[in-house]
């Protein structure tokens, strides 16, 4: 399958999406931002994060998102918040859940930590996966009707805080594509047959430097 943008692979083809990984590199015609580094490509820094706001959900952090998909159904991954580039880590697990009937077969529901690998903090989410190569991250917006162990895991981890996140898949790394992006960027996971999802991202209502907890591994 190689490096696609969604639309394309949907048959609209337009020109892809902004791409932000790692190194300052240009691949396929697009300059891609370096994870541990400072740089910040003009195009992504207009298109996704200028600014750090306070709202009525807390800090919003916007930037880009590299996520590698493995086939157990857990994720992988960075996000760099612009305009700043600094780089976040994203580690989710799959919940076991009753699917409800209204609910597709490409839903479930995914145990998020965001690192702050600075201050060695974390934080805790809760979120609705959906779709399968190219998979769309949102918050959980409503809590009735889930088993009371879902709704308790989502009241311990988000408290009493309105926790805002969003992810969508603009370009799909598959096959060869996929296998030398996680090589570069996340050899731990190299040959566990990942897809990789490059996207926009947005998180409010958290703030690793005060509400998170240090992780176990300090």
């Amino acid at each position: 399958m190689g490096s696609v943008s969604v639309c394309q692979a949907n048959g609209n083809h337009q020109p892809p999406p902004p791409q932000a990984e790692a190194e300052q590199v240009v691949e396929d015609g697009v300059a891609v931002d370096r994870i541990n580094g400072n740089y910040q490509p003009l195009e992504l820094v207009a298109e996704a994060g200028q600014v750090v706001e306070e709202g009525d959900a807390g800090v919003t952090m916007e930037g880009v998102a590299s996520i590698a998909l493995l086939p157990t159904g857990a994720i992988s991954g960075h996000f760099i918040r612009l305009p700043d580039s600094i780089c976040y880590g994203l580690h989710g697990t799959p919940i076991s859940c009753e699917r409800e009937c209204s609910r597709g077969e490409d839903y479930r529901l995914i145990k998020l930590t965001i690192i702050d690998f600075k201050s060695k903090r974390e934080k805790v989410l809760v979120v609705e996966c959906r779709g399968h190569d190219a998979a769309r991250l949102q918050n959980i917006d409503h809590l009735h009707g889930w088993e009371d162990d879902i709704v308790g895991l989502v009241e311990k981890e988000h408290g009493n805080q309105k926790v805002l996140l969003s992810f969508e898949c603009e370009t799909l790394k598959a096959d060869k594509d996929a296998e030398d992006h996680i090589a570069k960027y996340m050899p731990n996971l190299c040959g566990l047959d990942a897809v990789v999802n490059i996207g926009k991202m947005s998180i409010s209502g958290i703030n690793l430097d005060e509400d998170a907890e240090p992780r176990g591994d300090n």
